[in-house]
């Protein structure tokens, strides 16, 4: 299910036109976005919690060569599945 799939579905289960659901959904993208950012976490009880993480620095090795790179510091983000999803999606 892609984006635009996903606003049909909300906007049906909820009966709202498809531009207001965008725009809602858009905007909860965007919360997450900016919380993330911030490094603040986002729970949605039983669904799940969007965070980030540090990965260090490190060396890699290019595969099929000797060759290796450094791969700098950075942030990642990461989700972690809550019990309600995780349930649900094992049935």
């Amino acid at each position: 299910m892609n984006k635009a799939e996903f606003i049909d579905a909300v906007a049906a289960k909820v009966g709202l036109s498809k531009k207001d659901t965008k725009v809602a959904v858009d905007t909860v993208l965007e919360t997450i976005t900016e919380a993330l950012a911030k490094k603040d976490s986002v729970s949605f009880i039983g669904f799940g919690t969007f965070a980030t993480a540090e990965r260090a620095a490190r060396v890699a090795k290019v595969p099929g060569t000797t060759r290796t790179v450094n791969v700098p510091a950075t942030t990642v983000a990461k989700f972690k599945v809550g019990k309600s999803l995780k349930e649900a999606v094992s049935k």
